[in-house]
């Protein structure tokens, strides 16, 4: 895995905790832009100046986490979600808690054991309000020496290769999309016919609202917006292809309607242009059409008087879980793909 890749899976930055994943992102592009800058929502913004057409990329740098919201007198945590999370992934599981001078404090997600739950309980799911965070503190005044409320909360971090072109990780939604943004500047920065301003914006809590994508499209008001995020896969048990045939190692996926028409449903003549680009160029792709969720795409397309926007996904497992599946194949041809339709856009468009 390559070591980009790695620091941002590795990261933390949930919703608007987002600095450190912002320093690793500012880094890269400062070594590709002709500018970079933090705004004052927490976007991080760099720009490639070759032409007067304005084209914007969007990826969102923060993940799903949570936040200390109380801390009883023998020292055990509670805390509040931020981002869609299921609770009943929640138990047993290893969290960092980060405290306001960057240190990392182990803690464990723990609830009432099933042999002292009444029935009635036993047979009622298991809520996070009732759940806690042990530190292997006793007290109050002990946990407080250590963290405070509004420390935020990330899963235990991880990345690898799980076999092959297979690989894991931590907050893959959406730092893979991220890491894919930053290989689509790379590339176009070595472009010089290339007529178009080229912004980059790896944008701040999307999970809780697609808010950064709302105010860096205001403020960059684009001729051209291509976001780039994850998507469901569905080649697991559990989930029938009438609900989600993509597969990971398949390619790029090219979404067109998501949240059945409450997030973006992208302009028939951005589809055309999206695929008529994946075929001339023999790009492995795949179509999505999406009941639930969506991306700053949906934001983004509506801001000012709307803005021409075309979404690329990566096909994932195990999204907003602690450790998600993907393929680097799909991460590589995303990048592809993204790359020549913003060749096409810049000239034709």
């Amino acid at each position: 895995m390559e070591k980009l890749l790695k620091d941002l899976l590795m990261s933390d930055g949930i919703s608007g905790y987002e600095e450190n994943v912002a320093k690793i992102i500012t880094n890269a592009l400062s070594g590709i832009c002709t500018s970079v800058e933090t705004d004052n929502f927490g976007n991080v913004i760099g720009k490639i100046s070759k032409g007067k057409k304005k084209i914007m990329i969007a990826s969102h740098m923060d993940e799903i986490g949570m936040v200390v919201k109380h801390i009883d007198k023998n020292g055990y945590i509670y805390f509040i979600k931020v981002g869609g999370i299921n609770d009943s992934i929640l138990p047993g599981k290893i969290v960092k808690i980060i405290n306001k001078k960057g240190a990392f404090i182990t803690g464990l997600i723990g609830t009432k054991p099933p042999h002292l739950m009444t029935a009635k309980e036993t047979k009622q799911p298991i809520v996070y309000t009732s759940m806690f965070i042990d530190v292997g503190l006793s007290s109050k005044n002990e946990v407080l020496k250590v963290l405070d409320i509004g420390d935020q909360i990330i899963f235990e971090p991880n990345a690898g290769v799980l076999n092959g072109d297979f690989y894991y990780g931590k907050a893959a939604d959406n730092r893979i999309s991220c890491y894919a943004m930053l290989k689509v500047m790379e590339a176009l920065a070595k472009i010089e016919y290339l007529n178009a301003e080229i912004y980059a914006c790896a944008t701040a809590q999307e999970e809780v609202g697609l808010k950064g994508g709302k105010t860096s499209s205001f403020k960059i008001n684009p001729d051209f917006a291509l976001v780039i995020d994850t998507t469901i896969a569905g080649d697991m048990p559990g989930i029938e292809e009438k609900v989600s045939d993509l597969k990971l190692g398949k390619g790029v996926v090219i979404t067109m309607i998501e949240a059945s028409g409450r997030g973006t449903i992208v302009p028939q003549k951005i589809r055309k242009l999206m695929l008529e680009v994946a075929l001339a160029n023999n790009i492995p792709h795949q179509i999505d059409i999406i009941d639930g969720g969506m991306t700053d795409g949906a934001i983004v397309y509506t801001n000012r008087e709307g803005i021409l926007t075309g979404i690329l996904s990566i096909p994932t497992r195990y999204i907003h879980a602690p450790t998600s599946v993907f393929n680097i194949k799909d991460i590589n041809s995303t990048i592809d793909l993204a790359v020549k339709i913003i060749e096409k856009v810049a000239k034709e468009l």
